[in-house]
């Protein structure tokens, strides 16, 4: 494990949409920063992503100053959105929970995301991640917090479990639809030099100064059957994670992880195994 370092970092600044590939990042108690503090919601304040609108992986969204996001997707002009001042916030259904969140000022983002998709929709900004949304109880130290990610800070995959899992796609039933980019899995760190699976036994890491908690399997959904470039689905990876990477009821792929301490992170890091 001498060898295992980290090998890229991916900011998702707004939920489910195309994200950066940045060469280093700040990790902050509730993710990496600027990743998945907006979400896009509909007329009824639930949020929007791949697993019900698959056509959101054709919108990108890139980090401004401050936190602002500069938003394009095919046939529409970009446009820049600042953070919003604090204002009156609106509840946001995220799961099964309510968080709340403050809409992008004007009507301008309203008309654009609403364009874009083909249905109302309005993009959100978390102004306060210290506070409005907890993790899940029962994996969560007292005042640990989330983004708008799906449960936990930031999400870990490695080059060798992709490889492995790609092998085992070239051998089944929807072999053409292989091999997968590890973008399916919209991870934030991504780590090389690694046995096969070898996440699976990790429970303290370090990504050179920072350490981590590894709080679970991460169990996964539809969206890993999206193609990023296009929107198209297709039955892999989870008919292969199903035959293959079944654990509790879920499929699952890669590691959730939680911060243990503030810093930087910078691809080519040691990543270090601490238990």
């Amino acid at each position: 494990m001498g060898n295992a370092h980290l090998h890229s970092i991916h900011i998702h600044p707004v939920k489910a949409v195309r994200g950066l590939a940045p060469r280093e990042a700040v990790v902050e108690p509730w993710g990496l920063a600027g990743d998945r503090r907006w979400v896009l919601i509909d007329d009824g304040g639930k949020v929007v992503t791949q697993r019900r609108q698959p056509r959101v992986a054709l919108v990108a969204a890139e980090l401004r100053p401050g936190g602002g996001v500069r938003l394009s997707a095919p046939g529409m002009p970009p446009l820049t959105v600042p953070v919003p001042r604090p204002a009156v916030s609106v509840p946001v259904q995220i799961f099964r929970e309510k968080v709340e969140a403050v809409p992008a000022e004007g009507e301008a983002a309203h008309d654009w995301v609403s364009s874009c998709l083909g249905f109302d929709a309005r993009l959100v900004y978390m102004d306060d991640p210290a506070t409005r949304r907890p993790i899940a109880p029962e994996y969560a130290r007292p005042g640990e917090t989330v983004s708008f990610a799906d449960g936990f800070p930031l999400l870990l995959a490695t080059t060798a479990s992709l490889d492995a899992l790609n092998s085992l796609i070239a051998q089944g039933e929807h072999a053409g639809e292989g091999p997968l980019p590890m973008n399916r899995f919209r991870p934030n760190v991504v780590v090389a030099g690694t046995s096969a699976w070898a996440e699976d036994d990790w429970s303290r890491i370090a990504v050179g100064e920072v350490p981590f908690r590894v709080a679970k399997p991460c169990g996964r959904c539809v969206v890993t059957t999206t193609d990023q470039g296009t929107g198209e689905r297709g039955h892999e990876p989870l008919f292969t994670l199903g035959r293959h990477r079944r654990l509790g009821g879920k499929l699952v792929f890669g590691q959730n992880l939680v911060p243990l301490s503030r810093g930087t992170i910078r691809v080519g890091d040691p990543v270090t195994i601490l238990e």
